[in-house]
């Protein structure tokens, strides 16, 4: 994921990865996260907290949704702005329009732009010619407001160390390349298992090594993988627009089940994850999907936290700026340090 610098203007932020941030601006960012979950609760009695009062959001949706539509579209309306949700064949992305056109319209019309689409190529697009802020909700190479929620979740719990190891079992997708992202920025112990012939980007993996703190491992069994993990975490064995691919993959996919096999051979005190949606008895058994170490409902729940401080951060840098001040000279009291 990165901040992207369009040209037309250096007050504009967007995020498309976690390329071009650093470990001090992600921990900031999860700090925001845990101040907006407080405020949500708060600002249920008084309605005082609406950084982006008035402002509008264009959230276009090439493919189906419930968590990424909900968690924006709920999260605009809590900061006091408005979303407009676009579907992304009705406008016609790249066909009836040029993605460069609907870039400098949705502009001149809107203060955000929040993308779910095929090609990462389009949210690039997007990006480079819009004049407001561009959010990735995602695309095929990648899912960055969802790791970002997934890591938010851990440090939330307190689990976030340097030394955790998080394994991620089953294919290279797009969500598994955010992770690898991630590792190449925070110091972590990131293991990706998966079948041979389903491995991540190449490029995006060669980035994330060549700045990794901790460790990034491509390994091909599962168990030994999942081995004294800290966290299991595992997505759809067929991802939207590989359904011809479906019995196949079943096929090659299901020695990589999270189940309670796997679990025994992880920490005692190991979590389970998924960014859903989730198909129990596949990727995942329900016995542990549903079982007292999963944490899957509160992942998806911090979209919406995760969402709302990043959108605060694009589209109202005074006000994320305004609580960092504060935060840093208490942390520099206390003898902290990012």
């Amino acid at each position: 994921m990165s901040m992207h610098q369009a040209n037309q203007s250096s007050q504009k932020r967007d995020f498309l990865g976690f390329t071009g941030l650093d470990a001090g601006k992600i921990i900031e960012l999860f700090d925001y996260s845990l101040h907006i979950k407080r405020k949500r609760h708060d600002n249920r009695q008084n309605d005082t907290f609406r950084p982006i009062r008035n402002k509008t959001v264009a959230m276009i949706f090439s493919k189906p949704s419930l968590r990424t539509r909900v968690s924006f579209e709920l999260g605009v309306y809590e900061l006091g702005g408005h979303a407009i949700s676009l579907e992304g064949k009705a406008i016609g992305v790249g066909e009836r329009e040029s993605v460069e056109d609907i870039a400098r319209l949705l502009s001149r019309y809107n203060d955000a732009i929040v993308a779910r689409v095929h090609a990462h190529e389009i949210i690039e697009t997007l990006a480079t010619h819009a004049d407001v802020p561009v959010i990735n909700a995602l695309t095929d190479l990648s899912h960055p407001c969802q790791v970002l929620a997934d890591a938010f979740t851990l440090y939330e719990k307190g689990l976030w160390h340097d030394q955790i190891k998080v394994v991620f079992v089953g294919d290279g997708n797009n969500v598994a390349n955010s992770w690898i992202e991630l590792a190449g920025i925070l110091p972590f112990h990131f293991v990706l298992a998966c079948p041979s012939g389903y491995l991540p980007d190449e490029n995006l993996l060669k980035q994330a090594r060549s700045n990794a703190k901790g460790t990034i491992e491509i390994v091909h069994d599962p168990l030994e993988a999942a081995r004294d993990a800290d966290v299991l975490y595992t997505d759809v064995w067929t991802s939207m627009g590989q359904e011809e691919e479906m019995a196949e993959r079943l096929r090659i996919f299901t020695p990589y089940q999270i189940n309670s096999e796997m679990m025994s051979v992880a920490r005692p005190s190991a979590v389970v994850m998924h960014c859903m949606p989730a198909h129990r008895g596949q990727e995942i058994s329900a016995e542990v999907m549903d079982g007292p170490q999963s944490i899957i409902i509160d992942e998806a729940e911090n979209r919406l936290h995760v969402q709302k401080a990043l959108m605060v951060k694009l589209m109202n840098h005074d006000e994320y700026r305004k609580f960092h001040l504060t935060h840093r000279l208490m942390n520099a009291a206390n003898g902290l340090k990012y």
